[in-house]
């Protein structure tokens, strides 16, 4: 196997069986099995504890809309290619969600709100569905079925640039628990093609300057490119690259004062009149598909111990130990530790090897020995042998390394 097929996401998923795809469900649309869906929730879950402690709420939208919602946020003209459309008995053009934002304003423009009231912060991890064309879909990387863990923020003018930098704080802090290297850029409108943005130059300017300003606060470099924008506004886009050195564009944050226009969101300001407010759209993993497709390269499988499916494998020497094993997994499991038992009729050699084929952060390897003193004999996926350890204080240092996301 070479180099690149050693850490392909789509080799390195099926063999420890994060995710496969079946013919007759279709491609680009990953079916997510035990182990994968421990993964996606815990970087989901993760996401969740960074925006609650901003003041993130959580909402929940339905997957289909009549056609008028895009019609209306502009998203039908520029994506009716590639959405999934049909039609109800009596008539009504409806369509699979290929984003989630034109849903948001509807929950904030639900009634008026005081300005008091704002930021408004909604967090929303969801499925959206775009009919990209079969030849463009690989592995996790480009998918048909895209899980995203969306967000947006409502707010006044004044406040997009403290909003923009809690959302930029929540992506250091997330991308920081990875060691994980992102590039950092600018992706503003083409003032030559207009005619691919909704708004006006004035419009599209003033909030170019505002992302600026964002940047120049941070202290970081960050190329503007020109037609990369969003069709609805500018943004700021983390860019990480995969196995092959393909660019993907990870985390975002994007400045929209052309939808709340169209929605007419407004809040009612200091002298009672009604005051056009704008809208941030935030993105952590970006497309949790394509966040992970990068992260199982980067690790090339081997995951830190808070993340990884099996945080433990419990190996009985001989069916002599078995009862014991049993008692080591109860107070693993008891303790919140992913456990599982390897006590096949295979050599103990054997399933060793198995086990850190399977990349699983520890092994416990249990004996006579072992079992009268209480205690396990360790092994460290990547270290090798730490030696015979007491059960009892050996699981608090598991659970320390587990909350320090190591």
């Amino acid at each position: 196997m070479s180099k690149k097929e050693k850490v392909d996401h789509k080799i390195l998923g099926r063999e420890l069986d994060l995710f496969a795809f079946s013919g007759l469900i279709g491609s680009g649309l990953p079916l997510w099995t035990p182990k994968g869906a421990i993964l996606s929730r815990l970087l989901d879950d993760f996401v969740w504890e960074l925006r609650k402690k901003r003041g993130y709420a959580r909402v929940d939208i339905p997957y289909i809309t009549k056609k008028d919602l895009f019609v209306k946020s502009g998203h039908w003209d520029k994506f009716k290619d590639e959405l999934f459309k049909m039609k109800s008995r009596d008539g009504h053009v409806f369509a699979l969600k290929p984003m989630n934002c034109p849903f948001h304003t509807q929950i904030y423009d639900r009634r008026p709100h005081s300005y008091r009231e704002l930021p408004q912060r909604y967090s929303n991890t969801t499925q959206m569905y775009r009919d990209e064309q079969t030849g463009e879909l690989q592995g996790l990387s480009r998918v048909r079925g895209i899980t995203i863990d969306d967000a947006h923020v409502f707010c006044r003018d004044n406040q997009v640039v403290e909003e923009a930098d809690k959302i930029w704080d929540i992506i250091e802090e997330f991308y920081g628990a990875f060691d994980f290297p992102l590039d950092i850029r600018l992706s503003f409108h083409d003032p030559k093609e207009m005619d691919k943005y909704i708004g006006d130059e004035e419009v599209w300017k003033r909030a170019e300057d505002e992302l600026r300003k964002l940047v120049k606060s941070r202290k970081v470099k960050a190329p503007e490119v020109l037609g990369e924008a969003a069709f609805y506004g500018p943004k700021i886009d983390f860019v990480s690259k995969d196995s092959l050195g393909r660019e993907w564009q990870v985390a975002t944050i994007q400045l929209d004062m052309n939808l709340p226009e169209r929605f007419d969101l407004t809040c009612v300001n200091e002298k009672g009149e009604n005051e056009q407010i704008v809208m941030l759209h935030a993105a952590i993993m970006g497309s949790i598909e394509r966040f992970l497709a990068v992260l199982i390269e980067h690790y090339v499988g081997a995951f830190p111990l808070w993340l990884a499916p099996v945080q433990v494998a419990v190996l009985p020497i001989s069916k002599k130990q078995k009862a014991y094993a049993s008692s080591v997994l109860s107070e693993l499991e008891d303790a919140g530790v992913r456990v599982e038992a390897h006590d096949s009729n295979e050599t103990i050699g054997k399933r060793i090897r198995e086990a850190e084929t399977q990349k699983i952060p520890y092994i416990f390897v249990v004996g006579d020995k072992e079992k009268a003193v209480k205690s396990v004999a360790v092994r460290k996926h990547g270290k090798g042998d730490l030696g015979v350890k007491k059960l009892k204080t050996f699981i608090p240092t598991i659970l320390k390394e587990i909350e320090l996301k190591k």
